[in-house]
C-alpha cells in the first residue's frame, strides 16, 4: 500500500473516530442532539468557507441527488467550476465531495483532515457527518469553485448543511422515511424539510401531495420567498423514453416573465418517470437561482450527468439493473420503471436493506414483478443478518434463500435468471455500492 493510501486509512480512521449516526441504529438516531452550534462554530473556525460561492441547497425524500447532479453538471458544462456535496457514497468516501464530476483525490481529502484537526479539537461533540461537510465546504473553496449544489444529509432544519445562504432553497419529492427522527405524518416530515428555508430565497418545489404542499407553503410565505412548484408553474411532460434515455418537455410562464410560454426539449440518459419530475425540479431551480445560465447549457449538461445507481443498466441483455430504493415510496417508482423497460420480464431480486426500513412496504410494492428473492448481507452495521431478511421476505410470501457474501449472490442470480430474466438489486445505496464492485470484479 502506498504512502498516500496508508494516510487516507488514518484520514477515514480519524473521520469515523467521531459519532457517525448513519451507521446506528435507527433508536440511536431519534435520540441524538442534533443542532447547528457545533457547525456553525466549526464553520467560525475554518474561516466560513461556504460564505465564498453561491449555493444550491437541496432536500428531499427522493430524487434530492438526482436533483442536485443534474444542477451540478448543467453548471459545469455552462463553464463553471462546481462543488457536489452528496451523501452516502458508493463505493469510496471521497465521492460525497466532488469538484466537477470528479471526486477530490485521497491525498486532498489527507491534506484537508489535516488542516481541519485542530479546529475540530476545539468543539466537542461533532459527528462524522458534520466534520465531512465542513471538509466539502472546505474543498469547494481550496479548489475555487465558483458555484456548489449541497445535499441535506437528514430532513433539514438541523441537518449539517443548513447553515449555508444559498441562492435556491428545493425540495424534491417528500414521503415517509426517517419516521423516528423527522415525524410520522407528511405535514411533519415537511416541517422538518422546510427548515432550510431562509427568509427571503426563493423556493422550488417538486410535485408534492397537499398535506406537505400546504407546509412548504406556509413556510415559504412567512418567510417572504418567492415559491415555484414544478407541475403547476413549471408543467412537465414526457416525450419518449428507451433504454437510451428520455425527452421531455417543458413549457413555463415564470422564465422569463413574458406572456408567451417559455417552452423546452431536454434529454437525459437517467431512466424513469421520476426522473422526468428530477429534470423539471433541477431546471427551474437553475434558472431561479439568479446564477446565470443558459437553456443550452442545462440541456447539455443534463445530457451528459452521470448519477450511478438509480436504475442503472449494467448490461442490457440479459439485463443487469441496480437501484437504490429503499422506502415504498421509491420501490413503486422502482416497480413502475421495471413495467416501463422490462415488461412481462421476471425479476430475481437480491436484496438487503438496512433494519429501520420499511421492509414489508418494500416488497409489497415489488412483489407483482419478482419471481424469487436472494436475501444477502451489506457491510455495514445497520444491516440485519441474510437469514433475518429472508425471513420478512418469507412473510410477504416469495420465494427467497440466503446467500452471503454480496459477490456470491450476485453469482447465484444471475445463475437463476439465465437469458430471459432480470437481475435486479435495491435496498440501500451502500449495498449498490457492493454490488456495482462485485459486479466491476466481475467483469473486469
Amino acid at each position: 500500500m502506498s504512502d498516500t493510501e496508508i494516510a487516507y486509512n488514518k484520514a477515514l480512521d480519524f473521520l469515523y473516530s467521531f459519532v457517525d449516526y448513519s451507521l446506528k441504529h435507527i433508536s440511536e438516531l431519534a435520540k441524538a442532539e442534533f443542532n447547528l452550534d457545533r457547525m456553525f462554530a466549526l464553520m467560525e473556525e475554518l474561516g466560513n468557507p461556504q460564505l465564498k460561492y453561491p449555493i444550491l441547497h437541496v432536500a428531499g425524500t427522493k430524487g434530492k441527488g438526482s436533483v442536485s447532479a443534474l444542477c451540478a453538471s448543467a453548471l459545469q458544462a455552462a463553464g463553471y467550476t462546481v462543488g457536489l456535496y452528496t451523501s452516502p457514497h458508493l463505493v469510496d468516501y471521497c465521492e460525497r465531495i466532488q469538484v466537477n464530476g470528479e471526486p477530490i483525490s485521497h491525498e486532498q481529502m489527507v491534506e484537508l483532515v489535516e488542516e481541519i484537526k485542530p479546529a475540530v479539537a476545539k468543539i466537542p461533540k461533532l459527528t462524522t457527518f458534520e466534520i465531512t461537510t465542513a471538509l466539502g465546504f472546505l474543498a469547494f473553496a481550496r479548489n475555487n469553485v465558483n458555484a456548489a449544489v449541497i445535499e441535506v444529509g437528514l430532513g433539514g432544519r438541523l441537518d449539517a448543511t443548513n447553515l449555508v445562504m444559498p441562492k435556491v432553497s428545493v425540495i424534491t419529492s417528500l414521503s415517509y422515511d426517517h419516521m423516528a427522527v423527522l415525524g410520522n405524518t407528511l405535514a411533519e416530515i415537511a416541517g422538518e424539510k422546510a427548515g432550510i428555508i431562509k427568509q427571503g430565497v426563493p423556493v422550488v418545489s417538486s410535485p408534492q401531495k397537499e398535506e406537505a404542499l400546504e407546509v412548504l407553503k406556509r413556510v415559504a410565505k412567512l418567510r417572504e420567498c418567492t415559491f415555484t412548484l414544478v407541475g403547476k408553474d413549471v408543467k412537465f411532460e414526457l416525450l419518449e423514453s428507451s433504454l437510451d434515455g428520455q425527452t421531455l418537455h417543458l413549457s413555463s410562464f415564470v422564465f422569463p416573465a413574458i406572456e408567451q410560454p417559455h417552452v423546452l426539449e431536454l434529454k437525459i440518459p437517467l431512466l424513469g418517470s421520476h426522473q422526468i419530475e428530477n429534470a423539471a425540479t433541477a431546471y427551474t431551480a437553475l434558472k431561479t437561482s439568479g446564477i446565470e445560465i443558459s437553456d443550452e447549457s442545462i440541456q447539455k449538461g443534463f445530457s451528459q450527468v452521470q448519477w450511478h445507481a438509480r436504475f442503472e443498466i449494467l448490461r442490457r441483455e440479459p439485463p443487469v439493473v441496480i437501484d437504490s430504493a429503499h422506502n415504498r415510496d421509491s420501490a413503486l417508482r422502482l416497480r413502475e420503471t421495471l413495467d416501463e423497460y422490462f415488461p412481462g420480464r421476471p425479476v430475481i431480486l437480491i436484496f438487503c436493506t438496512l433494519e429501520d426500513k420499511d421492509i414489508s412496504g418494500m416488497l409489497e410494492e415489488l412483489k407483482p414483478r419478482i419471481e424469487y428473492v436472494l436475501a444477502t448481507h451489506a457491510d455495514h452495521p445497520r444491516a440485519p443478518s441474510a437469514e433475518w431478511i429472508a425471513e420478512q421476505v418469507g412473510k410477504v410470501d416469495i420465494p427467497v434463500e440466503a446467500v452471503t457474501p454480496v459477490a456470491t449472490a450476485l453469482e447465484r442470480a444471475l445463475e437463476l435468471a439465465g437469458e430471459q430474466k432480470v437481475v435486479l438489486s435495491a435496498g440501500s445505496v451502500a449495498f449498490a455500492g457492493e454490488v456495482s464492485a462485485a459486479w466491476q470484479k466481475r467483469t473486469g
